[in-house]
């Protein structure tokens, strides 16, 4: 019976290794997220409990959801950044 091929095999090398320090995120990332979240949600709130009446509520007009949707979206573009 004839003996089957041996196959050389590459001596395993594993890959290298990263640096064990972890990336943190700037100091100023955290209080300006939760500060985009909290005037977002105070301009919408403002607008709906003033009816937009408030003098600089009303030169505005609608456009006050799209400001504070705004600050809100912003607030979560930070967040995806937080480590």
């Amino acid at each position: 019976m004839p003996k089957s091929r041996v196959r050389k095999k590459p001596v395993y090398t594993p890959p290298p290794t990263k640096s064990a320090r972890r990336k943190v995120s700037p100091p100023w990332l955290a209080p300006t997220m939760i500060a985009c979240f909290v005037v977002g949600l105070i301009w919408i709130a403002l607008y709906y409990v003033t009816q937009g009446d408030m003098p600089g509520l009303r030169t505005l007009g609608p456009w006050n959801l799209v400001g504070g949707f705004g600050l809100i979206v912003a607030g979560v573009v930070l967040a995806t950044n937080w480590r």
